[in-house]
């Protein structure tokens, strides 16, 4: 089985730190992030801004360009920037720090409910972000709310849009999208192509089962107080603790834990 690949999302779009108040919203504490999550075993971190003020999400260009160049002189990790619409729905909000030519990008491949409200990626919006990605050579990590997401991607592929073999991120759990079950995760794993990598984000009290069933599957684990801000319940937790957590149980059921430059081959990263 290949090494096991873990993702750290620390901020989102959600998150406050009165939540928790190891969120980090600076670019220096999500930068700060970033290292400790490299020591502790991470090999891609999914990046979101924040308002350093108010702690709302953000598309101001200048702080994810901070944050992406912190993190490639600071550390080592595969840089995945997202282009998820919290902060802003249009296009025009959603495509300018893709100039930065970060290693990767999410690319959410349909529309979802969200708890108060819903997320559209209409499908002129992903053409246009996909041409975008193939355009600055960045791999697209396609976020998978629904199974009809994947099929939304492989027509893209089938469009030459996006480039074989193809990385999905199951999302599940979230009200309004696919259940945390085992048997959903049998099912989008079996749905993807054969070559296809994959990783499972569970939000909430979902992040430890699935990050389980996915090390044990062949898949891999994306943790971080983006998806889930407490270590057990009533604990709230660290971006590193959740790392180092998954690091151990995967070192228990005797799978190695990928670095930045394995992931790199793993994914097939230009």
């Amino acid at each position: 089985m290949e090494k096991l690949i873990i993702t750290i999302a620390p901020t989102g779009s959600v998150p406050t730190k009165k939540n928790n108040p190891n969120v980090p919203i600076r670019p220096d504490e999500i930068i700060k992030t970033g290292i400790l999550c490299e020591k502790a075993g991470a090999s891609i971190i999914h990046v979101h801004a924040r308002n350093p003020v108010d702690e709302t999400a953000s598309t101001e260009f200048h702080l994810f360009e901070e944050i992406h160049q912190g993190l490639k002189q600071e550390t080592n990790l595969i840089i995945q920037i997202s282009t998820g619409g919290r902060a802003g729905m249009e296009y025009e909000q959603r495509c300018e720090r893709l100039s930065l030519k970060p290693e990767m990008a999410s690319l959410t491949t349909g529309s979802v409910n969200f708890p108060s409200s819903v997320y559209v990626n209409s499908p002129d919006l992903i053409c246009a972000l996909a041409k975008d990605m193939e355009t600055h050579g960045i791999k697209p990590e396609i976020e998978v709310f629904d199974t009809s997401m994947i099929q939304n991607a492989l027509d893209l592929a089938d469009q030459d849009l996006i480039d074989q073999p193809l990385h999905f991120d199951f999302v599940m759990g979230l009200k309004g999208a696919i259940p945390a079950t085992i048997e959903n995760l049998v099912h989008l794993k079996n749905s993807i192509p054969h070559g296809s990598t994959w990783t499972v984000a569970g939000i909430g009290a979902f992040q430890l089962p699935m990050g389980i069933h996915a090390i044990a599957m062949g898949g891999h684990v994306r943790v971080g107080l983006e998806d889930c801000i407490y270590f057990s319940k009533g604990k709230l937790a660290s971006n590193e603790q959740l790392v180092n957590r998954i690091v151990q149980l995967s070192n228990i059921m005797g799978r190695e834990i990928a670095t930045p430059d394995e992931a790199r081959e793993i994914l097939g990263l230009k």
